[in-house]
């Protein structure tokens, strides 16, 4: 088994911005020479986290609106008492999300689905330089 450790850098607009790391994602898996095996992506940081969608207008607007009604920006949070930084809803938000995300892949290519690409979503209340952690194992 071959492990190769790769890093992904991401500018963010904060507030639940959402963006595809997919086709860099895909270009370093395939830079990495390992066909079979399992990707791993996590972000460092506990104001952001990974998922897949179906990277489109709607949903862009959609999970957004979500993630408003379960962890809504301006709620009071403790946290935000605590550390007077006004971002505790990015940090209950993210950990609803989760900081990472595993892939199979077969071939040198991420067997993600027709419309699912993984992303990565910062709900920070800044904008941020994010910085993703991808890990690839196999053969």
């Amino acid at each position: 088994m071959k492990v190769v450790t790769e890093y992904i850098a991401v500018s963010t607009r904060g507030h639940t911005d959402i963006k595809d790391i997919t086709p860099e994602a895909g270009r370093l898996l395939a830079n990495s020479g390992i066909q079979n095996g399992a990707v791993t992506f996590f972000v460092s940081g506990s104001t952001a986290g990974i998922t897949t969608i179906e990277y489109e207008p709607g949903l862009l607007q959609d999970v957004p609106a979500a993630f408003e009604k379960l962890a809504p920006e301006r709620a009071h949070y403790a946290h935000d008492a605590t550390w007077g930084d006004g971002n505790g809803s990015s940090h209950v938000r993210a950990a609803l999300l989760g900081a990472s995300l595993t892939v199979p892949f077969s071939g040198g290519k991420m067997l993600l689905g027709t419309w699912q690409q993984v992303v990565l979503i910062d709900f920070d209340t800044r904008a941020r330089q994010r910085r993703v952690v991808m890990q690839i194992m196999g053969e």
